[in-house]
């Protein structure tokens, strides 16, 4: 069995975000940057767990990203992943990221391809969807749960007012949410092993990007707490229509 786990790295939740050049430029310096934990919590933890069930298998890691991108996927290495594959290309198109994901895992021949539901900086939700579709695969997403039998994946999921379970048989694209596993730390094992596990770089495929960023905008500041007499009833159903529009 053979599994790529892609992989991405994304600010950590409490980083300071700016922009620069007309808010068309996210400022990176200062920012402390994290594997994103949709990829790391989920996705790449349940295929550890599918290897200490079967030590045959094998774990690939794949990120698109630039050299400061390594950071992160060592520390993914460390987790427990067998080999690294960063694709040397800066985007954030989605459609290019996929593409590139694609064409690393036609090379590889993977039985399994797990993917985050999103990225927590981004929310696109769109990779593991694209993935599947450029290598004709089937494509399960917001998996919470994920068993395999043989050749035989059995995947939970959510839907609207409940859960579904699919059958499906390799090769198959997941998108991996909460549920799928629980979050592990590297133990010193993990770290140390992690500097001489393979990564290797490989140059991108011509694609076209599909999207470019027209521009960012941060949320606005949160107002002040207004305060109502509990007497006051009338007022307070006037704010919850007028102005916090919830009724």
């Amino acid at each position: 069995m053979k599994i790529l786990v892609c992989i991405s790295k994304t600010p950590d939740t409490t980083a300071k975000i700016a922009f620069a050049d007309n808010n068309t430029k996210f400022v990176q310096e200062g920012v402390q940057w994290i594997i994103n934990p949709y990829d790391e919590w989920y996705a790449l933890v349940r295929a550890i767990e599918l290897k200490e069930k079967d030590p045959s298998t094998i774990i690939h890691l794949i990120t698109v990203g630039a050299a400061d991108t390594e950071p992160i996927i060592r520390k993914a290495l460390a987790l427990g992943g067998d080999e690294a594959i960063r694709v040397n290309a800066d985007s954030h198109d989605s459609f290019y990221i996929a593409s590139q994901i694609a064409e690393i895992a036609k090379q590889g021949g993977y039985d399994l391809i797990f993917t985050g539901k999103e990225t927590i900086d981004y929310n696109g939700s769109s990779i593991g969807g694209m993935v599947a579709e450029l290598l004709d695969q089937p494509y399960v997403s917001l998996a919470t749960k994920f068993e395999l039998n043989g050749t035989t994946a059995t995947i939970n999921r959510e839907i609207e007012g409940g859960e579904e379970t699919c059958e499906v048989n390799v090769p198959v694209v997941v998108s991996c949410q909460k549920g799928m596993a629980e979050q592990r730390i590297p133990n010193m094992k993990g770290i140390m092993g992690a500097r001489t596990k393979p990564l290797k770089v490989a140059e991108p495929v011509a694609v076209d990007a599909l999207t470019s960023v027209a521009s960012f905008e941060l949320p606005p500041a949160k107002a002040g707490v207004k305060l109502v007499d509990a007497e006051n009833v009338g007022e307070l159903v006037r704010l919850l229509h007028e102005e916090a529009k919830v009724i």
